[in-house]
C-alpha cells in the first residue's frame, strides 16, 4: 500500500500544473459554498438580529382577542424576577395621519405606523434608540421621534420642528395632538423605525383612550436559547388568561419564510457549482491517466496488477481532494473571519452577522473529498483497461 501511495504522489507531482489545476477546481467550488453562506446566512440572521432588537425582542407577549389590558408594570416586574431575561418593555401601535407646515407649505402623510413605547424600559430591552442620529430619543410625552423616509416624505422635517398627528380612536373619534420633533431615525437597511414614528406609550394611550393597555411585551434576554424556557414559564404561569407567547423564529415567521426558501435555492447552486469542480478533475485525472499511458505499461510489464493501478489512481483523487478540501476551507475561513471582524456590509446596508457554523464547514469539506475520489474512479477504471504491450509501445 505504501508504494502505491508514493507513486500515485510521484506521478501527481511530476504534473505539477495538473495537480494545481485539480486543487483549485476544489478549492473554488469550496469558496463557493463558504462566500454564498457568509453573505446569504449572514444576511437571514441580520434580519433576524435586528427585528428581535428593534420589533419582537427573544420573547413576544401578545393578547389572542386584542390589547393587553393586564398592567404593564406587573407583568414587566414578573418578567424580571426570571435570571434569563435582561430587560422587557411594553409596547403600543397603531396608525396615523401626519402633517406639518415647512417654509409655507403643507405637507401631509397618511396610515403611517405609529409605535408607543416606555422611553425608560425601552432602551434597556430593544436598541431602537441607537438608531437615532439626529437628535435624541423620545423622552417627554409632546416629544417624537420620525423615522428618516417619514421625515424626508413630510418636506425634510428636522429637530425642532412642530407637526400635527391624528389618530383615531377606540371610538371612531379623530384626536388632534402636536408634538415637537425630538430625533431623526434611521438604522441600516430600513430594518428599524425608519418608516414608522415613536412617542411615549402614556401618549398613545391617550390618544387611542386604551388607557393601561398595551399592544405586547417584548422581553430581552441575556441568552437567547432560553427563549423557549422564558416562554413555556410566562404560559404557565397565565393559564387562564389570552396570552399569546412567541420566540424570534415564531413571532417573526411570515417575514422569513420566503427568504429560508431563498437561502436553499442559493446552497443549491453552490452545491452545483461543487459537482462542476468534480468534473474538472475528471478531466484533469482522464489527462494524467493519457500522459502516464508508458509507465503504466511498465509497472503492468514488471509484475503491477489492474488493481495496482487503479488504487493509484484512487490515491491521486485523494491527495487532490484532501489539498483542494484544506485550501479551499482555509480560504472560507479566512474569508468568514474577514468578513466578522469587518462587519460587512453592501452599500450601507445592515451589517451581516457571520458565525462560523463548524458543522456546515466539516460536511462541505468532507463532501469535497469524497467527490475528489469519485471523480477519479472514471480516470482509474480506463487505466486499468490499458494493456501492457499497447501501452509501452504508446510514445
Amino acid at each position: 500500500m505504501e508504494y502505491r501511495l508514493r507513486l500515485a504522489k510521484r506521478m501527481l507531482f511530476n504534473k505539477k500544473g495538473s495537480l494545481i489545476g485539480a486543487v483549485l477546481a476544489v478549492t473554488i467550488g469550496i469558496l463557493v459554498i463558504h462566500v454564498n453562506f457568509v453573505i446569504f446566512q449572514g444576511l437571514f440572521d441580520a434580519i433576524v438580529r435586528d427585528i428581535s432588537n428593534y420589533r419582537n425582542g427573544d420573547v413576544l407577549i401578545t393578547d389572542e382577542e386584542d390589547y393587553i389590558d393586564k398592567s404593564d408594570q406587573a407583568l414587566v416586574s414578573w418578567f424580571e424576577r426570571i435570571p434569563y431575561v435582561e430587560a422587557a418593555t411594553p409596547r403600543l401601535s397603531s396608525s396615523a395621519s401626519i402633517n406639518m407646515t415647512k417654509f409655507g407649505t403643507l405637507h401631509e402623510k397618511t396610515r403611517v405606523p405609529i409605535v408607543g413605547v416606555d422611553p425608560f424600559r425601552d432602551i434597556q430591552a430593544s436598541t431602537v434608540h441607537e438608531t437615532v442620529t439626529d437628535g435624541q430619543y423620545v423622552f417627554a410625552k409632546n416629544s417624537i421621534v420620525l423615522g428618516s423616509n417619514v421625515a424626508r416624505d413630510i418636506g425634510g422635517a428636522e429637530v425642532g420642528d412642530s407637526l400635527k398627528l391624528k389618530i383615531v380612536d377606540r371610538y371612531g373619534q379623530d384626536q388632534i395632538r402636536r408634538f415637537v420633533v425630538t430625533g431623526i431615525a434611521q438604522s441600516p437597511g430600513g430594518q428599524g423605525f425608519d418608516y414608522s414614528v415613536v412617542v411615549h406609550i402614556d401618549t398613545l394611550r391617550d390618544l387611542m383612550n386604551r388607557n393601561g393597555e398595551s399592544g405586547s411585551i417584548m422581553v430581552k434576554l441575556n441568552d437567547p436559547t432560553k427563549a423557549d424556557d422564558v416562554k413555556n414559564f410566562f404560559l404557565a404561569a397565565f393559564p387562564n388568561d389570552d396570552f399569546i407567547a412567541e420566540t424570534i423564529e415564531e413571532s417573526a415567521e411570515e417575514q422569513l419564510a420566503g427568504f429560508r426558501s431563498g437561502i436553499a435555492m442559493i446552497n443549491m447552486i453552490g452545491y452545483f457549482g461543487m459537482m462542476s469542480s468534480a468534473f474538472a478533475i475528471v478531466t484533469i485525472q482522464m489527462m494524467l491517466v493519457n500522459g502516464k499511458t508508458r509507465e503504466i505499461g511498465v509497472m503492468r510489464s514488471i509484475g503491477a496488477t489492474r488493481k495496482d493501478i487503479l488504487v493509484i489512481f484512487i490515491f491521486q483523487g485523494m491527495i487532490i481532494g484532501a489539498i483542494g478540501a484544506g485550501v479551499g476551507t482555509a480560504a472560507g475561513l479566512g474569508y468568514t473571519f474577514y468578513a466578522k471582524e469587518t462587519k460587512m456590509s453592501f452599500n450601507n446596508s445592515l451589517p451581516l452577522e457571520v458565525s462560523y457554523n463548524w458543522e456546515k464547514i466539516i460536511q462541505t469539506a468532507v463532501l469535497s473529498f469524497m467527490l475528489a475520489i469519485i471523480a477519479s474512479l472514471y480516470p482509474s477504471y480506463r487505466a486499468t483497461k490499458l494493456l501492457p504491450v499497447e501501452a509501452m509501445r504508446t510514445v
